[in-house]
């Protein structure tokens, strides 16, 4: 996402020098929120200052992500997580959104235009609904809003941190790797007992 960011701001690649889960290696900070030293919201508050330091834009996470997920749908939404998506509810599985961030993250217009999100059967967002990943409360909250319980769901998250809160209530769980998420998609379809993706 940062390379959509960089030409969208105009900025040789390589500017916006973090990399987060598609780089750990090369982004220290990261390390530091992976290894419990820091938090995620900290580990964003560094870079959104190091962003308008670099920009001059403002200081606020709306307008450092307005940048980086500025991509058309084609860009930023993965085909397979579409299809798993959609197969799912084909197959009578409600599917829902549980995220810590999307509205403090993104403009209401971004959110808007990624059509995916209104496909959901069920959302729970952490800053709009009061409770965020790993507390047990949130993922409590979305299976009530699915109107499933906690061992029909199969829980998929890129931060090992969130997939242990989940574990422990019972859900089963996929990591998917963001620098390699084929194989966490397969999972869940078989958790799911879904045919092999197309």
């Amino acid at each position: 996402m940062r390379h959509i960011g960089e030409a969208a701001l105009g900025l040789p690649r390589g500017a916006l020098a973090w990399t987060g889960p598609f780089e750990p290696d090369a982004d220290v900070n990261w390390r530091s929120f992976q290894a419990g030293e820091i938090t995620e919201v900290e580990y964003w508050d560094f870079q959104v200052a190091r962003f308008a330091e670099l920009t001059g834009l403002p200081a606020e996470m709306p307008v450092l992500m307005g940048y980086l997920y500025s991509g058309t749908q084609e860009q930023l939404v993965r085909p397979a997580a579409r299809e798993l998506m959609r197969d799912a509810q084909r197959a009578g599985r409600p599917v829902g959104m549980l995220t810590n961030d999307l509205t403090a993250f993104h403009a209401e217009a971004w959110i808007e235009r990624i059509t995916i999100i209104s496909e959901f059967d069920a959302m729970v967002d952490g800053r709009r609904d009061g409770v965020m990943k790993p507390n047990p409360a949130a993922y409590l909250l979305i299976c009530e809003r699915l109107g499933v319980d906690p061992a029909q769901v199969v829980f998929v998250d890129d931060q090992q941190v969130n997939l242990a809160g989940a574990q422990a209530l019972g859900l089963q769980c996929v990591h998917l790797d963001p620098a390699n998420p084929e194989p966490g998609f397969a999972a869940a379809r078989g958790l799911l007992q879904l045919p092999t993706a197309s």
